[in-house]
């Protein structure tokens, strides 16, 4: 399931969950810049 979108060079890039789960706590805010591999929310798996 895709959980956000992050764009890159003008590109929209959606972001998928790499397993079930409740979002807890998101870690970036919109519209700030995010680095390769950086954790952007907490995930409750299921």
């Amino acid at each position: 399931q895709t959980v956000c979108i992050i764009e890159a060079m003008k590109l929209m890039n959606e972001i998928e969950a790499e397993f079930s789960g409740q979002v807890m706590e998101v870690l970036v805010e919109n519209g700030e810049p995010v680095e390769y591999g950086q954790p952007l929310m907490r995930i409750n798996p299921d």
